[in-house]
């Protein structure tokens, strides 16, 4: 505004001035001659122009306010971006826990025979707790039955009709219950890695299906409780705070025996693996 002023200032400076003398005039009246005063034509002129400009200059910042409120009017108004929560769920994978509960299916591999060429393949299930003494030690106990078929030494025998028959395939199982010492390795809230030596014993039925006959015509060995070793670890995935996907391979070790012919005992080491879920319960050490 300032600047409008001045330029308007310097724009009246430039007209020229104009000069009208009135005449001094007597009039005649019965009270006497009035000498009427002399003006100036220049300075009336001026005046109104001041006015003017004055009035002009008031308008100017009127009207840029009315439109800088439209122009801030017509600016659409930006909406703040969406906020994202993210929820950690491993977040609370913590290994205070005092005890733990896995439930799995399991498979077995296994010879029922100390001189069978044929090994037998056992589905069952591994049902194993643990009580952690340590952040890195605990005790295991499992029970682990597994059951199937087993191939059987080439054989016939007469059935109680007189007709020769033989036995192909016949119902076997092993039923584990063990314990002992783990360790808990490398961890973190993904998963760990623990390792385990199960000692107890086995009892294997071998006679069920044999209609009979001795284990010895099929090359198995007798029913009987044996001892059983079972080394191997866990591999854990955690999925929340209690909950774990855990993968366990496993060696297993068992001393069958025959009480037929001359008498023998056989060690046999053969594979096991699980798959099934662990739940790590709420109390802590």
């Amino acid at each position: 505004m300032g600047r409008e002023l001045l330029t308007l200032t310097g724009f009246f400076a430039s007209i020229p001035k104009l000069s009208f003398s009135a005449p001094v005039a007597f009039v005649r009246s019965r009270y006497g001659p009035v000498i009427l005063k002399t003006m100036r034509f220049s300075a009336s002129l001026s005046l109104s122009f001041a006015v003017a400009a004055l009035s002009l200059c008031a308008a100017v910042p009127s009207s840029a306010q009315e439109s800088s409120s439209q122009t801030q009017q017509t600016v659409p108004v930006q909406q703040p971006a969406p906020a994202y929560v993210v929820i950690d769920p491993l977040a609370g994978v913590r290994y205070d826990n005092r005890y733990d509960v896995t439930l799995g299916l399991a498979y077995d591999h296994m010879k029922a025979g100390p001189n069978l060429l044929q090994g037998a393949n056992l589905g069952g299930l591994n049902l194993s707790a643990s009580y952690w003494l340590s952040k890195h030690w605990g005790a295991d106990g499992s029970f682990r039955p597994y059951v199937g078929t087993s191939g059987a030494a080439p054989n016939t025998f007469l059935d109680p009709n007189g007709n020769q028959d033989s036995i192909r395939g016949p119902f076997v199982a092993q039923y584990f219950f063990v314990g002992g010492p783990e360790f808990l390795g490398p961890h973190n809230k993904h998963g760990d890695l623990i390792a385990h030596v199960l000692v107890g014993g086995v009892y294997g039925e071998f006679e069920r299906d044999l209609r009979g006959q001795s284990p010895q015509l099929v090359g198995f060995y007798n029913d009987q409780i044996s001892p059983a070793v079972i080394m191997g670890g866990d591999l854990d995935l955690n999925r929340s705070a209690h909950w774990v996907l855990r993968m366990t391979p496993e060696a297993v070790l068992t001393d069958y025996s025959t009480n037929y012919g001359a008498k023998t005992r056989q060690i046999d080491i053969n594979a096991a693996f699980s798959l099934g879920i662990e739940y790590k319960f709420r109390k802590t050490r």
